[in-house]
């Protein structure tokens, strides 16, 4: 193979790989959340810390991820959803970057929804009937 066929195709592979990471660092974190919840994006849930992103899909479901402002540093995180008349389904602990994802089956139920990052947090009444 000529050395200059073999010099373009690892100038495109870098370039590639350069432009696959400053995408990666340009994606903020409130849209990573799509990665850990499926459906659509219904509501943001801003608070002090960070913000609780909540999506719904078709059959029904609710899922919800609680995201800190300052991801690397281990914080206090959970979060949780609960449809009206069940229990809540609950994730805390530790965490560098996000609570959950937590998901429950709401039908055409109310959903109450809560997140918290260290001493800031937001809770919401009941939504999405």
């Amino acid at each position: 193979m000529d050395s200059g066929v073999i010099r373009r195709r690892l100038a495109l592979a870098a370039a590639v790989l350069t432009a696959s990471g400053l995408l990666a660092l340009a994606v903020p974190g409130n849209a990573q959340a799509a990665a850990y919840c499926s459906g659509r994006k219904v509501r943001t849930l801003p608070f002090s810390s960070g913000s609780v992103q909540v999506y719904k899909r078709s059959g029904g479901y609710v899922c919800a991820v609680t995201l800190t402002k300052k991801p690397g540093r281990r914080a206090s995180m959970a979060v949780s959803v609960q449809a009206r008349g069940s229990r809540a389904v609950v994730d805390t602990g530790r965490f560098t970057h996000h609570a959950g994802p937590v998901t429950v089956h709401a039908g055409h139920r109310c959903v109450r929804v809560r997140g918290s990052v260290g001493p800031g947090s937001v809770s919401t009444g009941w939504i999405l009937c």
